[in-house]
């Protein structure tokens, strides 16, 4: 089981998303941390933004995000920035790698927007 002291932000995790109901993500899929480091270090949960592979389903604001050596994706994928949620670390199944500082600023600017700030 993944820890707060395993997990910084922009990391790219394995997270159980089930289960689920209605238009929430379900199932094991990567999800990106934006939940900053100091905080992290004080919470029992971790904050997330889903992701998919289904890239015919970007909506306006999503993010896609290419494969490279840093994120570890083995495809293109969509981080799905309007999917904010909060879990328990037992729902945390690997780490697949890091987001890069230029897709954090995408990631940053969406959430100010997100809740006005």
């Amino acid at each position: 089981m993944f820890t707060r002291s395993d997990v910084k932000c922009g990391d790219i995790l394995w997270t159980q998303f089930d289960p689920g109901v209605g238009h929430e993500f379900q199932d094991k899929r990567p999800a990106l941390v934006v939940q900053n480091d100091g905080q992290l270090a004080k919470s029992n949960l971790i904050t997330l933004v889903a992701m998919t592979g289904n890239i015919r389903n970007k909506m306006e604001d999503d993010i896609i995000i290419e494969p490279d050596e840093k994120n570890g994706l083995r495809s293109a994928s969509v981080i799905k920035v309007y999917d904010i949620t909060s879990f328990d670390y037992q729902r945390i199944f690997g780490k697949i790698g890091k987001a890069s500082e230029q897709i954090m600023v995408e990631v940053r600017r969406y959430l100010e927007k997100h809740f006005g700030l």
